[in-house]
């Protein structure tokens, strides 16, 4: 894995940086809409107090927020980090790819990491990985490497079986030892995601960095005063995500073809 500074990004590195916010923010909207089958594309942003239309200068991603103070230009109400939170986000995601492969190989990248900081999201906020987006990842996957690296198509589809394969019997020996749900089948599919775009190999390494990192946070959870018992849960997803973005820029799957 070769490291690229920004300046050596050129025009393509600096064009995904320039994009990234406004990535963000679309992001944000189906993060807040797509749980509730509210429409995305074509329905005006309005303010979810007073419910004025916001116009474009609204919503020019971070400035605008940073310009009205965190507050509705027209009733002023307090309007949360969610947004300019998933826009800062969406830029990380590009930095990062930009100088792990470069402006070049960065665009691959950024379109998972994207659609990984959704599904992540999304099940933070709502216990939830839809359908939706989790089973056109994994068909996104297998396609990349179809297109880029045909040889190892057939470790990416092996990968897809078997993520989801392995942690839907997981979730199906928890639910007949302890009697509750543990695991959802929208993790086995989110593995499964993960599995064809890092391929078979790799799932381990997946499944090893998502529980040291839901280790870190429950530890980190306790340390500020929350208490978890042995009936608390937290959501798997934004783990599993995590990792499997850490996974792809680590090894050589970050750079198909």
């Amino acid at each position: 894995m070769k490291a690229y500074g920004v300046a050596e990004a050129g025009a393509a590195g600096w064009a995904l940086l320039l994009v990234a916010p406004f990535i963000g923010s679309f992001l944000g909207l189906i993060i807040r809409r797509l749980p509730d089958g509210l429409p995305i594309a074509f329905a005006r942003s309005v303010c979810e107090e007073c419910g004025v239309k916001l116009k474009t200068r609204d919503l020019v991603p971070v400035l605008s927020w940073l310009w009205q103070k965190g507050r509705c230009r027209y009733c002023g109400h307090p309007l949360g980090w969610f947004y300019p939170g998933v826009e800062l986000a969406a830029v990380a995601v590009a930095l990062s790819a930009v100088l792990v492969d470069g402006g070049e190989g960065a665009w691959l990248d950024c379109l998972l990491g994207w659609w990984l900081l959704t599904l992540g999201w999304i099940d933070l906020r709502r216990w939830l990985l839809p359908d939706v987006l989790t089973l056109p990842l994994v068909l996104a996957g297998l396609s990349a490497a179809a297109a880029l690296d045909p040889s190892g198509l057939t470790q990416r589809a092996l990968g897809a079986a078997l993520g989801y394969m392995s942690l839907a019997a997981v979730a199906a020996l928890y639910r007949k030892l302890r009697g509750r749900e543990g695991l959802g089948r929208g993790d086995a599919k989110l593995l499964a995601a993960s599995g064809a775009w890092v391929g078979a190999a790799a799932l381990p390494q997946v499944i090893l960095v998502a529980a040291l990192s839901a280790l870190f946070a429950a530890a980190g959870l306790r340390l500020i005063g929350f208490r978890l018992g042995a009936r608390s849960a937290m959501p798997f997803g934004p783990f599993l995500a995590l990792a499997t973005w850490a996974v792809w820029l680590a090894g050589p799957s970050g750079s198909i073809g």
